[in-house]
């Protein structure tokens, strides 16, 4: 009998010296890392292909782009920051996606942004709905309907009419808003976005970029009113988007809504209904170095220049 046999099975005939003894237990030491070794192998398939564990298959599925009317969950996404950036009410995707607790959602899960039954290449961001031809610039109720849309590659604000002309706005009809566009019904081409106004008075501190600014950063004092820009809805009034601190963001219809964020008080809550030039928030330095008010315009979730969209100053 070995050894080694001796001792797995017991054996008490075995004498052994300190010398023995000593290379028992080293081949023992090697034989179980061997063992451990063994059972930390991947499983294999008959191919000899390893099986994808879930880390893998979430990795995978992160790289397929989501259809049209979803979004793919990425590391860092709140649903709040995922209904901002697709111009949702974040109760509304909750409901879409039977979310009852909107803080749960994991890295490339798929997430419903657009309401069941919509058009859905008309409802994702990205796609070109810039008004075609002229015609003056109304204001549209809350909830109203989808504005036309043009071909891919038209500029939000680049008509040849300002945004800000419209009976609403004060300012009277547009220049040549009357005039025809030839092989266009001008009468269903007329633009139907919202007539803003300034939220805030104070010194423009900070510029659209598309890549680093999303918006208008405005100067002013703490405490300074922040107003609405035009007739609409709170969708949201908290502090839950990193970089935005006590933010208020109001949806005016299907294709627009306004953040207003930075601010020391919040006077609206979600779900009110609110007016142009009504005061919603005071304006103050949460998450940011200043006091200032950081404004956005946003269409159908996508950030646009606010000075397309404002009247002179």
């Amino acid at each position: 009998m070995s050894i080694l046999r001796a001792l797995r099975e017991g054996s008490a005939d075995v004498r052994l010296t300190a010398a023995q003894r000593g290379v028992c237990v080293l081949a023992l030491s090697v034989l179980a890392a061997c063992s451990t070794r063994m059972d930390m192998a991947p499983v294999v398939d008959r191919t000899g292909a390893p099986i994808p564990t879930d880390a893998a298959q979430a990795a995978a599925a992160a790289n397929v782009p989501p259809p049209p009317g979803y979004y793919r969950v990425k590391p860092g996404d709140t649903l709040y920051r995922i209904a901002l950036e697709n111009g949702q009410n974040y109760h509304d995707i909750a409901a879409w996606n039977n979310l009852t607790n909107p803080n749960q959602i994991e890295v490339g899960q798929l997430v419903r942004v657009a309401p069941p039954g919509a058009n859905l290449a008309a409802a994702t961001p990205g796609v070109a709905t810039a008004p075609i031809g002229g015609g003056a610039v109304q204001s549209q109720p809350l909830g109203g309907a989808q504005q036309p849309g043009v071909t891919a590659g038209a500029t939000p604000g680049a008509a040849a009419q300002p945004p800000y002309y419209g009976p609403s706005s004060g300012m009277g009809a547009a220049p040549g808003a009357a005039a025809s566009v030839p092989g266009v019904d001008n009468s269903a081409a007329a633009a139907t976005q919202p007539a803003f106004i300034w939220p805030a008075r104070g010194p423009i501190i900070g510029t659209f970029d598309e890549a680093k600014n999303k918006g208008l950063n405005i100067g002013g004092a703490a405490g300074d009113a922040v107003n609405a820009s035009a007739d609409g809805r709170v969708v949201y009034s908290g502090n839950g988007l990193r970089g935005y601190g006590n933010l208020i963001i109001i949806k005016h219809d299907a294709t627009f809504l306004t953040a207003y964020a930075h601010n020391r008080a919040l006077m609206v809550k979600e779900g009110d209904a609110v007016t142009k030039g009504q005061k919603i928030a005071e304006m103050g330095n949460s998450d940011s170095d200043r006091v200032m008010l950081h404004f956005e315009v946003r269409r159908q979730g996508k950030p646009v220049d606010p000075l397309k969209y404002l009247p002179p100053q």
